[in-house]
């Protein structure tokens, strides 16, 4: 028992201190200019158990915006590379050469500070099966 223990306690360390450092200097920008169906790098930081974890010293990773609450918040899908086979999976193609995933058990609000570039546009059928599945789930 002792074994797992230790495995797991080195598998989940994060570097908390080293994503509140970003996090102070995200909340001194200006808020970004966004469109719905843009795909951006986003700050997702460091989280709790298996919320998605950004990666990178700025804890990036892609996302989708879905919905806009106004110029400085916005509702995004985090995208993963990983191939696991899940229903709130739902695959979108390629982004940056990679096949990419939209994870929907990770939509959530986000500031627009934590956007960092736009890397692209999502295709319109693709956004709209986003949506509808998002639909679904409220």
């Amino acid at each position: 028992m002792r074994g797992v223990l230790l495995w797991y306690n080195f598998r989940m360390q994060k570097d908390f201190d080293g994503w509140n450092g970003e996090k102070k200097r995200a909340h001194e920008e200006s808020p970004r200019l966004y469109t719905v169906r843009e795909i951006w790098w986003c700050r997702f930081g460091v989280n709790i158990g298996t919320e998605q974890d950004g990666s990178g010293k700025l804890f990036l990773r892609p996302a989708i915006i879905v919905r806009g609450f106004g110029s400085e918040t916005c509702v995004v899908v985090p995208l993963t590379t990983s191939t696991k086979k899940h229903t709130l999976r739902i695959p979108i193609g390629r982004v940056q050469g990679k096949e990419a995933t939209a994870l929907l058990s990770q939509i959530r609000v986000i500031d627009t500070r934590r956007l960092i570039e736009k890397i692209g546009f999502l295709e319109r059928g693709v956004f709209t099966n986003i949506r509808k599945a998002v639909r679904k789930l409220f």
